[in-house]
């Protein structure tokens, strides 16, 4: 509505989203792995890192909590979740949610195998469908959570904890690696982001009343 450029979204997660802007199938990359993406600029196939949201991580699971999990401290959790063996659903895709999960998986000292452990190679919505008939564990951001509607017997059981942070962040493909990028449409998009305006838009986007997620790009107080 704003410049009249038309915005093609190809919902991803992180690590496929970055596989298709390293092969230059994207004009613009817009994920939540922080160390992923520096290491994206920094191998040359993207231009400067912008942050641009947050929100954050929850564990979800059986309201009867078997593993006595809950709490804020979401390493606690896992060793509790894995010393019990009850299911764990996750993601297993190499998405942004995903690389956070294996991180506070490793802070946890577990290693992971065996029947409780089910990786389901796909999204975040499929993947808490799975939790939800299998009554398992499972790691989601909180905006997947909130428009989230067959929970069954799910429900947030950790939440709080500084490390459950979740960072987005955008940046333009390099045009020097790629050529075909759209560089001043894909620039005009990112500028928007993070402009009070784009800022704006993000903050005024709830489901159920509830907010998904919360700007926090720098230097926003800038008009569009």
């Amino acid at each position: 509505e704003k410049t009249g450029i038309e915005v093609r979204v190809v919902s991803l997660g992180t690590g496929q989203a970055l596989d298709v802007g390293r092969r230059g199938d994207a004009d613009v990359v817009f994920v939540h792995d922080a160390a992923a993406e520096e290491k994206f600029v920094a191998d040359g196939y993207g231009v400067k890192r912008l942050e641009v949201m947050y929100n954050d991580f929850i564990i979800v699971g059986p309201a009867t909590d078997p593993a006595g999990a809950k709490g804020n401290d979401v390493v606690a959790a896992l060793k509790r979740i894995a010393a019990s063996q009850a299911p764990f659903a996750s993601r297993g895709d190499r998405s942004g949610t995903h690389a956070a999960e294996l991180r506070y998986w490793r802070a946890a000292e577990v290693t992971l195998g065996g029947g409780w452990y089910r990786e389901t190679g796909s999204g975040m919505g499929p993947t808490l469908n799975a939790a939800s008939g299998m009554n398992a564990y499972a790691l989601t951001d909180r905006g997947t959570w909130l428009s989230f509607r067959n929970r069954g017997d799910l429900t947030i059981l950790v939440e709080g904890d500084r490390r459950l942070f979740n960072q987005y962040g955008v940046m333009l493909v390099n045009p020097e690696r790629h050529s075909h990028v759209k560089r001043a449409d894909g620039q005009a998009f990112i500028d928007w982001l993070v402009s009070r305006e784009g800022q704006a838009a993000i903050a005024a986007y709830k489901i159920n009343g509830e907010q998904l997620f919360f700007p926090n790009a720098a230097g926003a107080g800038r008009s569009s």
